[in-house]
């Protein structure tokens, strides 16, 4: 190691440090006046160190003396020289030696050894051999042991068991024919935009219809009946009895017409040009549950009956309707208007179901002369337990032939309900007329023109 010299001031006087030998401290000398090394002529020259060195200091150690010139064994020390005085001023006092020196201290240097707890942040690795490496818990090595079997998830693609099914099995589990159902055994959708607020010929007055409405709330109809003997005669051979409108209903109405029995099975109605709405029903019943319910026989059950117009007052103020009502119906009301009943009238042409309003479009109107025939049919649904009913009307001798399904879709809001007429409850004929109309009901089959048979 080389350690260099540093300069000291020294009350204003600079002083040169020689270099001391290593491992070499003199112990404080005695200063003394130097002898002049000039010529004899020359004055004497004051010494410029201060009067604290001359002094004698404490020694440490035997030291030689340079005052008189003479030397002891060996080597000098350095000396110290003031350049303003030219004096040789010795070795310096050992105070002069800061802590700012560079000499080394003393004794040889320290070895390169960690002393114990030391706590520094060295990189030297700790004493002993290295620990034992562990393996972090995310390490990709695998677990002890042999692997595990491995297991085919849910969603594999792996064949079934077995051998492949033949061609006809695939063909048939693929057959879209029994996949897809037939949609000819879906009940029609409603035409659209075919209901009416209003009738566009004539209408009845609001009073009049919550008076019909009262009624049935008042009179709810009634659970299928068990016929006696003479009931039963009458049905089957097609001669049921027909009742005059208002009959023990309503005591403020009265019927403004005639009702006359012309023929078995057949009727004759007329009404004045100033008879108010009326409704004419008949008993027995021509559906009876207990006899006719396809669910219970197994096979379809057709009721219908034909009405010839004889005369229709004038044009859009006369009107006729046929149809079928579950009873007991408000018989001073014309069919179709309230519940469990449903019929086409003449005048527009429209269809009611349980409609209070305008009806909806199905017809073109009904014609004087014309031979007029309304039926249901009542046949058994394969699934479910359920009976679908057709309703038709047949025209021109039965060349034309109009209907729709009972069960068809309806509008949620404008559309009732169709209750009393899904073959769950007796029904009855219901022929409604409207000021001047004289028609002719025929009820017995050998009489009818539109080809129907039941």
């Amino acid at each position: 190691m080389c350690f260099g010299s540093k300069s000291k001031h020294i009350q204003d006087d600079d002083v040169d440090a020689a270099a001391r030998p290593a491992g070499y401290f003199p112990a404080q000398p005695t200063y003394a006046a130097a002898a002049p090394t000039s010529s004899t002529n020359d004055p004497p020259k004051k010494s410029s160190v201060p009067p604290a060195y001359i002094q004698q200091q404490p020694q440490k150690q035997q030291q030689p003396s340079y005052a008189n010139g003479t030397s002891s064994a060996g080597p000098p020390p350095a000396e110290l020289h003031s350049p303003t005085t030219g004096v040789n001023m010795g070795n310096p006092p050992a105070e002069l030696s800061g802590g700012d020196d560079f000499a080394p201290p003393p004794g040889p240097p320290p070895a390169h050894t960690r002393p114990p707890g030391y706590g520094g942040d060295d990189y030297a690795p700790p004493p002993g051999p290295p620990p034992p490496q562990s393996r972090p818990v995310d390490d990709y090595a695998p677990p002890p042991g042999p692997p595990p079997p491995q297991s085919r998830p849910a969603d594999d693609f792996a064949p079934p068991p077995g051998p492949p099914p033949s061609s006809k099995e695939n063909a048939k589990q693929h057959d879209w024919q029994a996949a897809v159902p037939d949609t000819s055994l879906f009940p029609p959708p409603p035409a659209l935009f075919s209901g009416f607020y209003r009738s566009p010929t004539s209408n009845a007055t609001e009073a009049e219809s919550n008076a019909g409405e009262a009624w049935c709330a008042q009179y709810p109809l009634l659970q299928p009946q068990s016929l006696d003997a003479p009931s039963l005669a009458l049905l089957r051979s097609h001669d049921p009895h027909l009742i005059p409108p208002g009959a023990g209903q309503n005591s403020s109405y009265t019927f403004r017409g005639n009702l006359t029995k012309s023929a078995p099975g057949v009727w004759h109605v007329s009404t004045a040009p100033e008879s108010g709405d009326a409704c004419i029903v008949g008993y027995p019943p021509l559906y009876l549950v207990r006899e006719h319910n396809p669910l219970a026989t197994g096979h379809a059950t057709t009721v219908y009956y034909e009405v010839k117009i004889l005369r229709m007052g004038r044009a859009r103020e006369a009107s006729v309707a046929l149809g079928f009502t579950a009873m007991p119906y408000p018989t001073f009301r014309m069919p179709g208007w309230h519940r469990g009943s449903l019929a086409v009238h003449s005048d527009d042409g429209h269809k009611y179901i349980n409609d209070t309003w305008g009806g909806k479009a199905f017809t073109k109107p009904f014609r004087e002369g014309e031979t007029v025939g309304v039926g249901m049919t009542f046949k058994p649904v394969p699934t479910g337990n359920r009976v679908g009913v057709e309703v038709f009307l047949v025209r021109d001798g039965g060349r034309t032939r109009e209907g729709w399904d009972l069960h068809e879709e309806a509008d949620a809001v404008e559309d009732r309900e169709v209750t009393g007429l899904e073959g769950f409850h007796d029904l009855t004929l219901a022929v409604g007329m409207f000021r001047d109309v004289e028609v002719e009901i025929v009820l017995d089959p050998k009489r009818w023109v539109g080809g129907v048979t039941v």
